[in-house]
This record gives structure tokens, C-alpha cells and sequence, in this order.
């Protein structure tokens, strides 16, 4: 998502002081706000995540430090050059040090224990701890101290982009951010600093702000391949037998039992016989979503894995949507990991969250040669996303083919290995090319078909040959 604007704003630097418009531009339309403060506005209201009480630690401010410097260095050379004149220099320091200092003892004299506390209440809040790649999240912070000046700094971590000012004075305080990868990310740190009213001592706390996770921005499919053999379970499909839905099917002649407002009287005239409206029947499928996490090759953000994320995500919604029975399976190195195939919204989070836990690293889980039938069940459709690098995987895909399961591979391969200018890497690029092309042919020969796909047009583009018909699935 991206903040709208029409232009950069120049802000004034008084904020009671702006230039005054000439004619023309007083009869000019109003320019739209584009400040950094109406996409921050905009995102609502945040949900507490962190309500406690904070440790602070005090200490002379650099205005303090800066001051007893002037007095020491006056001192100094009053004494090296042996001049009382300069000895007056240090006079206006240390009376401010010495004033504060006597205001220690007094309530509200704000530099002193009595105006320092040693902890402080501290809210924390998110907008939303789930969010997708590119979406904007604002996190906000406040203290519970209203004697003290209070400054927040912000230190975005790892992965995160900020989206505004760092730092913001106030007790109160709103940073927003955006990931642009996908993954579980901690959100940083925020310094919280505190001044007494001569601005001579300092309280500073450094917390750490909670993680969010950052979903795979789904890729855009609006169609759906479904399977010429459904299973016997309500859904919004056509199927090829006759049943109670709503799409119109043929006409038959009548048989006892038939409902009465079945009957085609048009027809019925027409042929002397009571005829009747058969419609066909409605049915849901499987849908299993197969992705290869053991390569991750590509530049971050748009590798194999990448893509492959994002269409199971947007594969996941549009299956779901058309009442689909949608499971997922992450294939990696010493096992995969599975969901078993399931209707409803809550889904969608669930194949989310699975696909998180992808990783190019190892990670121990079912071996892939042995799912239950929960995790594939028979008949179902089987959509991977894979760049066919990993021949453990392409010989799964032969096996799950040979074992009758209707199955479609999107290859999300966007990459070759760098071009070099010697013979031995120029041949060694041809052969890799050559492998390439024989694993798909062999998977195409085997009635596999390989889409490509490079992330950037919808999934309906490469899916449209098999969404315009039923796939049949052949043993």
C-alpha cells in the first residue's frame, strides 16, 4: 500500500510564521495533505501489546557535562595563566549546576530523587501484528510522566523499513514501518529519555518492541482449475452427474418421485409425455498446495521461495473462496511439514502460518514418501510450486503422479547461474540448461504440465489452458 500524494511539501519552519500566498495562488484549488502525518492517522487506532512498569536510569545529561566542562576549563586557565579574570568564566556554569542542585530537595524541584523516578509505566501498542509484505504498521509508545521532558527514538531491526520520524518528542509517540519481506521480524528497540526541567539530568530506558509476522503478499488468481472427477461433498462446482444444484443440465422424461415443479411443460407438450429439468450437481474438491523450500535461489524478494510463498498464498484464498477443501505441505530438507486440507476463513491464516515456517534450512518433520492420508487425501488436486532444482523432490512429483493424483507444477525458477566468459563455466551453463529442460520434459511426458511463472502476472494467465475445462486426471 502506498500513501497517496501529489507532490513533496515544503512544512514552515515557525510554526506560527508561513508566507503569504499571492493572488494566483489564493485563487488556486487547495494541493491534497501529504504529509507524514496523515498515513499515520490513517492507519487506526492500536491494540495495547505491552503494559508495564520500566527501570530508569539516571545520569548527568550532555547539557550538564557540557557546562561542568566550560567551569573546569575556566578554572583552569585562571590557574595556569594566573588571571582571576577568567576565573569568571565558570561562574554562570556553576551557579546553574549549584541551583539545580539546591532545587533537588525541594518537591517538584524535578533534578533531584524526588523528580526522579525510578520506573516509570510504559504502553506499548500495534496496529496489527500481522500484516503483509509492503503494508504499512504504526507502533505506539507513551509514558506515564507528565513532570519531565520525554524523548523517543526509534531503532528499526532487522528487515524493517521505517515509514516515519524516528525520533518524536512527546509522552506520547507513533512510528510506522513496513516490512518488505515476508517472515517473523522484531520490530526494534525504542529509547525512552527523560529531562528534568534544567534539562541537567537524564533518565533513559531502552525496551525491546514485540515481533510481528509478515505474510507472503498473495499473488492474484481469480479462476480455478477443478478436477473432472469430484468428490461426493456439497460445494459450488459442476459436476458431470445429475443432481439438486442450480445450473440447468437436460431434460428426461418423467418417473414417479419426481417433484412436481420439475416438469417442463413446454417440453412435455410438445413430445405428448411429462418431461422433467435435470440440473447437475454441485460438488467441492481437495485442493493441496506443494511447496519446495529447499532452494531459495534469486535476488531477496523475488527468489524461488519468494514466488512460491506468494502464489500458495493467493492459490490458498482463491480455493477457499470457491468452498474448497484447501491443505498445504512445505517440503525441506529431513522432512515437510503439512495442514491438513480444511474449509473457511480461519484456513487461509492457518496455510499462512505453515508457509512461514518455510525455510531453506533442515527441519525435522514427516518424511515426504510417507504423508498420512489426512495430509493428501485420494483424488485431490495437487498444485506445487517449485523451480525442479532438487531431484528428490522431481522424483516425489514422478511418484505422486504414478499413484494417480491429478497434478499441476508452477515453475517459479527466475534465475540462472551468472554468465562468465571462460569455456568451462560457458559449458557447464549449457549443460545446466540442458537438465533443466529434460526434468520438465520428462514430468510433461508423464501428463505433468509445467507452468512458468514470474511472479509478476496473475497465476490465471499460466492456469488459464486447464481453468477453461475440467482436468482429467489420468492413470
Amino acid at each position: 500500500m502506498t500513501a497517496p500524494g501529489g507532490g513533496d511539501a515544503v512544512p514552515s519552519i515557525l510554526p506560527g510564521l508561513q508566507r503569504r500566498p499571492g493572488k494566483a495562488e489564493a485563487n488556486a484549488p487547495a494541493a491534497p495533505v501529504t504529509s507524514a502525518a496523515a498515513p499515520a492517522a490513517s492507519l487506526g487506532a492500536s491494540s495495547q501489546v505491552r503494559a508495564d512498569e520500566v527501570q530508569v536510569a539516571w545520569r548527568p545529561s550532555r547539557h550538564a557535562r557540557r557546562l561542568l566542562t566550560l567551569a573546569a576549563a575556566g578554572l583552569l586557565f585562571a590557574l595556569v595563566t594566573r588571571n582571576p579574570a577568567l576565573a569568571g568564566v565558570a561562574g554562570p556554569p556553576l551557579l546553574l549546576l549549584g541551583m539545580a542542585r539546591v532545587g533537588a530537595g525541594r518537591p517538584g524541584g524535578g533534578a533531584g530523587q524526588a523528580g526522579r523516578p525510578d520506573r516509570v509505566g510504559v504502553r506499548v501498542g500495534l496496529t496489527s501484528a500481522r500484516m503483509y509484505e509492503g503494508e504499512p504498521v504504526a507502533v505506539d509508545v507513551s509514558v506515564a510522566d507528565d513532570e519531565h521532558d520525554v524523548r523517543w527514538a526509534f531503532e528499526p531491526g532487522r528487515g524493517i523499513e521505517s515509514g516515519s520520524a524516528v525520533a518524536v518528542n512527546g509522552t506520547a509517540a507513533r512510528f510506522t514501518f513496513r516490512v518488505p519481506r515476508w517472515g517473523k521480524r522484531g520490530v526494534g528497540t525504542v529509547t525512552l529519555t527523560m529531562y528534568d526541567r534544567w534539562r541537567l539530568t537524564e533518565g533513559r530506558v531502552t525496551f525491546t518492541l514485540p515481533s510481528v509476522d509478515c505474510y507472503p503478499s498473495p499473488a492474484v488468481q481469480r479462476t480455478e482449475v477443478v478436477l473432472s472427477r469430484l468428490p461426493n461433498r456439497l460445494g459450488e462446482h459442476r459436476a458431470r452427474v445429475p443432481g439438486d444444484g442450480t445450473e440447468f443440465n437436460g431434460v428426461r422424461e418423467f418417473v414417479p418421485g419426481d417433484r412436481q415443479r420439475a416438469i417442463n411443460w413446454p417440453a412435455s407438450t410438445r413430445r405428448g409425455r411429462l418431461q422433467v429439468n435435470t440440473f447437475a450437481a454441485e460438488r467441492s474438491q481437495d485442493v493441496v498446495l506443494l511447496v519446495d523450500a529447499t532452494s531459495d535461489v534469486g535476488q531477496p524478494g523475488e527468489s524461488a521461495l519468494d514466488l512460491g510463498l506468494r502464489g500458495a498464498a493467493g492459490a490458498a484464498r482463491a480455493y477457499l473462496n470457491g468452498r474448497d477443501r484447501v491443505g498445504v505441505i512445505t517440503y525441506q530438507w529431513g522432512g515437510a511439514h503439512w495442514l491438513a486440507p480444511s474449509l473457511g476463513r480461519r484456513q487461509v491464516y492457518k496455510v499462512i502460518d505453515v508457509l512461514l515456517s518455510a525455510d531453506s534450512g533442515y527441519a525435522r518433520g514427516a518424511v515426504f514418501s510417507r504423508l498420512p492420508r489426512a495430509a493428501l487425501p485420494p483424488g485431490s488436486l495437487v498444485v506445487a510450486f517449485s523451480p525442479l532444482l532438487d531431484a528428490r523432490f522431481v522424483e516425489a512429483l514422478r511418484d505422486m503422479r504414478e499413484r494417480g493424483f491429478a497434478l499441476i507444477v508452477v515453475d517459479v525458477l527466475n534465475t540462472e547461474p551468472p554468465g562468465r566468459r571462460l569455456f568451462a563455466d560457458v559449458a557447464a551453463r549449457r549443460i545446466w540448461r540442458m537438465e533443466q529442460q529434460a526434468i520438465r520434459f520428462s514430468l510433461r511426458e508423464l501428463g505433468v504440465p509445467v507452468l512458468p511463472w514470474d511472479g509478476v502476472a496473475p497465476l490465471d494467465l499460466p492456469l488459464a489452458p486447464y481453468t477453461r475445462r475440467p482436468l482429467v486426471a489420468r492413470r
